[in-house]
């Protein structure tokens, strides 16, 4: 038995429909949060993208996902976004009654003010090692404080105001998981925690927050290409917090929606939502904004239009616009908007200063463990691929065909 155990541990075998039961017997879980294979069609609903019908359905659900993921279900870990979620969850939130509350439990342990504030300081020192170093970086690490020791939490017993205050911390930690899953291009998994956060925001009546969690659905549902379904979820964050909302979040759903706009080549509408995004971080007050949103300032506002310029083939106005969104904090950002001034110079034809700013760029992402990067890495090759084997080009591919992200972006372009 010793020995088959170790066969499991280290990945050379699975548990078969024998011992397979008696492992999730063991540890009270389902063969799809153990990473099993066995018992697939069972273990299905892990794999359904859908919104939870109550407070005690998303703490099952994102529980479940938690485990399952940390125990790398391969299912999930491949899973495809649905696009019927994304418009069942902005719906189901836009018209959802009053916050609900968990029942009341009798057992597990007691959470207090200061377990949430405990959550809170480590997702946030997750996010900054996000910011720096990549989602694939600590995503694994992540996952696993959340089914350790942010679950038991959830399962525990608290007042209504300390379930309030639990709920909108831990939507914000299952959103930060979602973002990492989607900066390594886990996108089904990527939605499925997006959607247990904005119900936990939900029932921790954070409209604030949720309307955070719908702009960055919208925001990976544009990078997926799904345009028309991440302009609505961005008109539907701006309207669903409508009476609370703050000048910032409203800059950056106004942002979302211009991505959108962008890429379906809707010019006008594009340009009327950053006028309205920069009219209203104009208006700002710090003091008065959440602090998860403060990151929000007129850098990453002018490469969210640099974007949208690269995108309608702006060229001019995307180089004018990414000179400007270098923060020299945020390392990946920084690295997205230096490629899209590469970009943008590509486009423009001056082939010299898109390689020197390519470079440039990669140079910034040496630290970054970050499938999102590697995928505008292969847009930029594509591009160097249709202007010519040039001298600057050869010169260029040359200094950077051994570069970690170069080499890894080489799968993308002969896909």
């Amino acid at each position: 038995m010793k020995r088959r155990i170790a066969s499991w541990e280290n990945g050379h075998s699975t548990p078969d429909n024998f011992y397979g039961p008696l492992l999730c017997d063991a540890f009270a879980a389902s063969a799809a949060e153990l990473g099993l294979s066995y018992g697939e069609p069972k273990d299905a609903p892990i794999l359904d993208a859908v919104y939870p019908a109550s407070p005690d359905d998303a703490i099952q659900t994102v529980s479940q996902l938690w485990r399952a993921d940390l125990n790398q279900y391969d299912p999930l870990l491949t899973a495809e976004p649905s696009e019927p979620a994304w418009s069942e969850a902005s719906l189901r939130w836009l018209v959802a009654p009053e916050p609900g509350v968990p029942r009341p439990r009798s057992e597990g342990i007691r959470v207090g003010l200061g377990d949430v504030a405990a959550v809170k300081t480590t997702a946030d020192m997750f996010a900054r090692l996000d910011d720096q170093f990549g989602g694939e970086h600590a995503r694994h690490s992540v996952v696993q404080y959340l089914n350790n020791d942010v679950a038991p939490l959830l399962r525990g017993r608290f007042t209504e105001q300390v379930g309030r205050a639990l709920f909108s911390t831990v939507a914000e930690a299952t959103l930060l998981a979602g973002w990492m899953s989607y900066d390594a291009c886990h996108h089904g998994l990527a939605q499925r925690y997006f959607l247990q956060a904005l119900r936990l925001a939900q029932d921790a009546n954070d409209r604030r927050l949720a309307g955070s969690i719908l702009s960055a659905m919208s925001h990976q549902a544009t990078f997926l290409g799904r345009y028309t379904q991440a302009a609505t979820l961005a008109r539907a964050a701006l309207m669903g917090i409508s009476p609370v909302a703050t000048p910032t979040l409203r800059a950056q759903f106004h942002a979302m929606e211009a991505r959108a706009l962008a890429r379906t080549g809707d010019v006008a509408g594009c340009q009327a939502s950053l006028s309205a995004a920069t009219k209203a971080l104009e208006s700002r007050n710090r003091d008065d904004e959440p602090e998860w949103i403060t990151y929000f300032d007129e850098a990453e506002l002018a490469a969210e239009a640099a974007h949208c310029f690269r995108d309608v083939n702006s060229a001019r106005q995307a180089v004018a616009y990414a000179e400007n969104a270098m923060s020299g904090t945020h390392v990946r950002s920084d690295f997205f908007a230096t490629m899209v001034l590469a970009d943008a110079h590509l486009r423009a034809g001056d082939i010299e200063e898109a390689c020197r700013v390519a470079l440039d760029a990669l140079d910034l992402g040496e630290q970054l463990k970050s499938a999102r990067c590697v995928s505008y890495l292969a847009e930029f090759r594509q591009g160097l691929a249709v202007a010519g084997s040039s001298t600057d080009v050869k010169a260029f591919t040359e200094q950077v065909r051994e570069h970690r992200l170069w080499v890894a972006s080489e799968d993308l372009v002969r896909a």
